[in-house]
């Protein structure tokens, strides 16, 4: 990858797909920055939440400007109460665009990253990889949530995150800006059925298929 001037990576799909653990992973493997558009969204919520500012539109582009991601990571930002105000602020456009241009800039700096959320191949159209990863029926992505949260002694039933995560693809999928859907030039992956290292072995293949094909590599 050192030869290589700009390589984009998008990775797209609905919570509790497992595309958080394969762009982290992706990343690592390829030598390249992440960038996850839900720890932005979480990271403007949590800010909100804390100082309830009288325009949240000047204070966010104030924030953005001077954001830390290395900071940011450190940060608990996946809280209930960030979780459902994260949710409600991306279905605004304005700090949708504010978001957007802080990821527009990082990508110009960084130039081989991978970008994880829920629209990044609308954002960066022009990626050189795009995926689409999904866990179908969603009963077994709320199987796996379940675990994760079990694991850090979170109480809270496995009804409750199957509910949790309906409604929260249902509002992915039907808001007004950037709805949740499969980009055409997107490869499909439903990992249900599949380990994390299958995803990776097989995302991998598409991504050195592109490299090879426009690198040489």
């Amino acid at each position: 990858m050192k030869k290589i001037k700009r390589f984009l990576i998008a990775i797209d799909g609905p919570s509790a797909s497992g595309k958080s653990t394969a762009a982290k992973k992706i990343s690592k493997r390829y030598n390249m920055s992440l960038l996850q558009s839900g720890l932005l969204f979480r990271y403007a919520a949590k800010i909100l939440l804390a100082k309830k500012p009288k325009n949240k539109i000047i204070f966010l582009n104030k924030a953005f400007k001077k954001i830390n991601l290395k900071k940011i990571e450190k940060i608990n930002l996946h809280t209930p109460e960030i979780s459902k105000f994260s949710a409600v602020i991306a279905k605004e456009l304005k700090i949708r665009l504010i978001i957007k241009k802080f990821q527009k800039k990082y990508v110009s700096l960084k130039k081989k990253v991978v970008l994880e959320g829920r629209d990044q191949a609308k954002i960066f159209p022009n990626s050189e990889v795009k995926f689409y990863i999904v866990c179908s029926p969603l009963s077994i992505a709320a199987k796996r949530r379940w675990m994760q949260l079990k694991k850090k002694r979170k109480k809270v039933s496995l009804k409750e995150v199957l509910k949790d995560l309906k409604k929260r693809d249902y509002m992915d999928k039907n808001r007004r800006h950037s709805k949740l859907e499969r980009h055409q030039e997107s490869e499909y992956i439903n990992t249900a059925k599949m380990n994390i290292d299958d995803v990776i072995n097989r995302m991998s293949k598409v991504i050195d298929r592109k490299l090879n094909e426009k690198y040489g590599n």
